[in-house]
């Protein structure tokens, strides 16, 4: 059922964004001004500023963040990670998840207004490339409303062409943590022939971002978004929430009460208007809000205006409207710290005594697996490449000696451009080539055991099965 509050409708079963017929409709937010926004503001261009600029730090040649995939090794912030490092981030995902459990606990869904990449590129570039294409919410309004025009489309092509280009260069930036920014600019400066799978994911993610930033906007936030349905499971009565002050602003100004009789709220709903899920704050917390403050400024301009006191929609709790002294910090909100501290400890101290060498050997050569040679008495012997790679993490810097098993020792010959390399907290590569008798071999093939040789410790640190490839005659 529905009912008229105003000039705006208020919907009681169905979403703003929808119409009777279940169809979209689409939300254009008046432009509000206020502290609140201000605040906002340099906060989202901090952010997008942060996100541009940290994949373009270099520390000792090393780009101070790089997640690269295929070669398994993750740099942050200083630190070196490989893929055997990986129960470690166990340790990041839940963390994160308590951490987000502990804020919101606190300060409400302060996540989801002040800090969520949805919000952020969307209110502070999106939003501000409509706004200066098309105008402010009421002419956007008329011309999301009008017909097809020549006006219409140039406008919104134009709005399209920017959301391309803002789109291509978050995307870059993105890839540059994975990539690398240096290599990032040879690539994109090279043929797309060059370098398919990237060029193709590049497209996709583009793609992407602009379906979501550009059309599907708060859509993400009320339906596909998941942390609206978390925080009902960890606020409470004192959490943070952007609120209606009912004692106050009830009844609402009408033609049926006398003036004497009503609260403070005109029911101008311009906190409806300025909305960007397009919620009625005074209907109580909703899912849909995502405590982007818009509300707050929008009533704080009226009620300045009509010379009442500021602050009818507020950041407050339940407890707070009710009068009720809040405790910011409750035994939940202790319950989550202690456990994220926990976490934090041990991510720590995994950190700092993780010692772990690991060596990995592939083919270097797909098209053959050996190669068949004559040595100087004119027999034929068979020689394998592999490429080599020794990650080390943590411990002192150590020097390391490849060598075969014994069992195998005098039949095989190891050759590699090193006789011993020395490693701190990082990775080695280098080309293997094992030459032995196929007389060794047993149907094309024999496992045998490479032993990697701390010459500090004057222990083996790791071994690794290797499977010899030859002819099966």
């Amino acid at each position: 059922m529905n009912k008229s509050d105003g000039d705006i409708p208020i919907y009681e079963t169905r979403l703003a964004t929808t119409d009777e017929n279940g169809n979209r409709v689409y939300i254009h937010p008046e432009d509000i001004k206020g502290k609140w926004k201000s605040r906002r503001n340099i906060l989202y261009w901090f952010l997008i500023f942060i996100y541009l600029f940290l994949p373009w730090i270099y520390v000792d040649n090393h780009q101070w963040i790089l997640l690269d995939l295929p070669q398994r090794e993750f740099h942050i912030f200083g630190n070196v990670f490989y893929g055997h490092d990986g129960p470690l981030l166990l340790f990041v995902i839940l963390g994160f998840v308590i951490l987000m459990a502990f804020i919101t606990s606190i300060w409400g869904r302060v996540w989801c207004g002040w800090a969520c990449p949805q919000t952020v590129f969307i209110d502070a570039i999106f939003r501000k490339i409509e706004k200066i294409v098309e105008g402010n919410s009421r002419k956007r309004k008329s011309l999301e409303q009008a017909p097809w025009s020549l006006n219409k489309i140039l406008k919104r092509t134009v709005k399209w062409i920017l959301y391309i280009l803002v789109s291509l260069h978050i995307v870059h930036s993105f890839l540059g943590y994975f990539v690398g920014t240096h290599e990032l600019i040879n690539i994109t400066l090279s043929s797309p022939e060059k370098n398919w799978t990237l060029f193709v994911t590049m497209l996709t993610m583009t793609g992407i971002i602009l379906f979501d930033f550009g059309w599907f906007k708060e859509q993400f936030c009320i339906i596909a978004c998941p942390y609206g349905r978390f925080q009902s499971v960890v606020m409470d009565d004192a959490s943070m929430i952007v609120a209606y002050d009912k004692k106050r602003g009830e009844p609402r100004r009408n033609k049926y009460i006398s003036k004497e009789a009503e609260g403070d709220c005109i029911n101008c709903n311009h906190c409806v208007k300025a909305c960007p899920t397009g919620i009625d704050i005074r209907q109580g917390t909703q899912m849909e809000c995502i405590a982007c403050t818009m509300c707050i400024d929008a009533c704080d301009t009226i009620m300045t205006k009509v010379d009442k006191p500021t602050g009818l929609i507020r950041y407050t709790s339940e407890n707070g409207l009710q009068g009720i002294k809040n405790k910011k910090i409750t035994l939940r909100s202790l319950i989550y710290l202690g456990v994220l501290l926990l976490i934090f400890i041990g991510f720590i101290f995994s950190i700092n005594h993780r010692t772990h060498t690991k060596v990995q050997f592939l083919r270097a050569n797909h098209e053959t697996a050996y190669q068949e040679i004559k040595n100087h008495h004119g027999e034929i012997e068979i020689v394998n490449h592999f490429r080599m790679k020794i990650y080390k993490a943590g411990g002192s810097s150590d020097k390391f000696e490849l060598r075969v098993e014994d069992q195998f020792k005098k039949m095989i010959q190891l050759t590699t451009p090193f006789e011993e390399v020395e490693i701190e907290n990082d990775s080695f590569e280098a080309p293997v080539f094992l030459k032995f008798s196929k007389n060794i071999l047993i149907n094309g093939s024999r496992k045998i055991k490479i032993q990697l040789f701390n010459k500090n410790t004057n222990k083996i640190t790791t071994t690794k099965e290797l499977s010899l490839a030859g002819p099966t005659r």
